[in-house]
């Protein structure tokens, strides 16, 4: 999944997301409404695109900051263990 999102063996919806989030974070000005229609097609809900959508965009604005500002990045254990939690827990407080 980490070398080529589109060669992974994910779930067709997943993959119509990772598109639309990989366009929408490396050219957010073209995104367009056609963009969601891949989404539908495989069945992702307009709930789930929001959330992907919501996701993404706090993910980019704390990426920039953390660039920005030379905020503290943990090293790969850190991040690897927050994966885990996240798979566990999701994204729910």
């Amino acid at each position: 999944m980490l070398a080529d999102w589109r060669t992974a063996r994910v779930d067709p919806k997943v993959r119509a997301a990772l598109g639309l989030l990989e366009k929408l974070t490396l050219t957010p000005a073209e995104v367009r409404p056609a963009d969601v229609e891949p989404l539908r097609a495989a069945g992702v809900s307009d709930a789930a695109i929001e959330d992907a959508i919501h996701v993404c965009v706090l993910f980019n604005v704390y990426d920039r900051l953390a660039d920005s500002l030379t905020f503290h990045l943990p090293g790969p254990d850190g991040y690897a263990a927050s994966g885990r939690n996240l798979m566990r827990r999701g994204y729910v407080l």
